[in-house]
């Protein structure tokens, strides 16, 4: 065994998981340790609720996620998401259009079909992602959200080739499920600028991912009850200190899954969306109640995937 070990790591890669739990050496451009995202911002409605909140509570909001997919959206409303994410200087990260679960696909729905999870269902939803990225970038907006390996590489040949913007901020999903460091960088080496975690992982296992990566890592601090429904408060400094720079999420439990949402549900939607501000002004108190020192991103900061409408 401690051939392997040492193989590992001559490859820039931990033992093992990291029990001693050090603290991470690594930061946000601006020096940062952590930022603040709310998940399931599912339309203008639900962002500027979102805003609105954030100024309620006091609560700084550096990015917000959205899980029903850009396909689902109208123009006018990715053009609204875009300008209240640049007024406020928060990304506005969209997910990719269909997915396994959205087309006539039967293992998804299987027991033993999970592990498919979001990903595109052969080459015409890849290409059916990549327009939903144009179309949104078309609008102004700079981050995107992926969950298929493919998708995430053809995003970034499509950057790298001038396709799409070279500024556009690809998120992987939590739904990926890639939880060791060398999965992680994986999806890194394909075009990852920040990854979702599975929401379930220990310290431990949180800084021998940190230790192989540098890019951001994106962990709920509260998860939606489909994803495992945990509330790990208690543990929010530690998990920055251990896994910056870090956006630490805010979902929530006892809510229902609202997707694919529309205004059939934007009372619910947006109501989730204020709730999911105010358990981030509880976490956000945590950390200045323990470990006030942590360093937290102001507003527009570096590295950001901040919307930029046509006529901005």
């Amino acid at each position: 065994m401690q051939q392997t070990k040492q193989f590992f790591s001559k490859l820039g890669l931990p033992e093992g998981d990291l029990h001693h739990l050090p603290s991470s050496t690594k930061v946000f451009p601006d020096g940062a340790q952590y930022r603040i995202e709310i998940p399931s911002v599912e339309g203008p409605a639900a962002l500027q609720a979102v805003v609105d909140a954030a100024a309620e509570f006091a609560v700084p909001v550096h990015r917000v996620s959205q899980g029903s997919g850009v396909m689902l959206l109208t123009d006018d409303e990715l053009k609204e998401m875009a300008w209240i994410g640049k007024q406020n200087q928060i990304e506005v990260s969209l997910f990719t259009g269909p997915r396994a679960t959205f087309d006539i696909y039967a293992q998804t729905a299987a027991p033993g079909g999970k592990s498919i999870g979001l990903r595109a269902s052969g080459m015409d939803q890849v290409v059916y992602c990549i327009e939903d990225v144009k179309r949104a970038c078309q609008s102004g907006i700079r981050g995107i959200l992926v969950a298929d390996e493919g998708v995430l590489w053809a995003v970034n040949e499509c950057k790298k080739a001038g396709e799409l913007p070279a500024d556009l901020v690809v998120k992987v999903s939590v739904s990926m499920g890639a939880c060791n460091p060398i999965s992680v960088r994986l999806m890194n080496d394909l075009g990852a600028d920040t990854y979702n975690v599975p929401t379930d992982l220990t310290l431990a296992k949180l800084s021998a991912i940190r230790q192989a990566v540098d890019i951001p890592i994106d962990l709920y601090i509260e998860v939606p009850d489909d994803f495992g429904g945990y509330i790990r408060y208690y543990e929010i400094c530690e998990i920055i200190r251990v896994a910056a720079p870090v956006y630490v999420k805010f979902g929530l439990r006892n809510a229902p899954n609202i997707y694919p949402s529309g205004t059939h549900l934007e009372e619910t939607a947006v109501k989730l969306s204020r709730e999911r501000v105010r358990r981030a002004r509880i976490g956000f108190d945590f950390i200045q109640r323990y470990h006030p020192e942590l360093k937290i991103s102001g507003p527009g900061a570096q590295g950001l995937g901040i919307p930029c409408p046509n006529n901005a």
